[in-house]
């Protein structure tokens, strides 16, 4: 796990125990990696599609814009619910609660 995350042991050690808090940047990288696995290839329908989201909401998106619609979560700055989500810490609040991002998470 550590190589993969390009962290040390130790820093695994310690965000398993809970003795550190997982900067985003790593969290990102499993969150990515969880999604790589769990899709196995074959991405799920974009965001958009699956939230039923406003054409002129998708079109100031940037998971629109870049037809990343199966990695929203990954996007900061994507508009989810009407309003862009400009930090991490905000944006995770949203979409661990959300119907895209759940699957990785194992909440299907």
């Amino acid at each position: 796990m550590s190589q993969l995350l390009g962290a040390s042991i130790t820093a695994v050690h310690s965000y398993e125990q809970g003795w550190r808090n997982i900067p985003g940047h790593v969290e990102r990288h499993l969150l990515f990696l969880a999604s790589r696995k769990h899709y196995g290839g074959k991405p799920p329908k974009p965001c958009w599609t699956q939230l039923d989201c406003p054409r002129e909401r998708r079109e100031r998106c940037p998971a629109w814009e870049l037809r990343s619609g199966d990695a929203c979560w990954l996007i900061n700055g994507t508009v989810c619910h009407g309003e862009a989500q400009n930090t991490w810490r905000k944006k995770m609040q949203v979409c661990r609660k959300c119907s895209v991002l759940q699957p990785v998470l194992g909440k299907e």
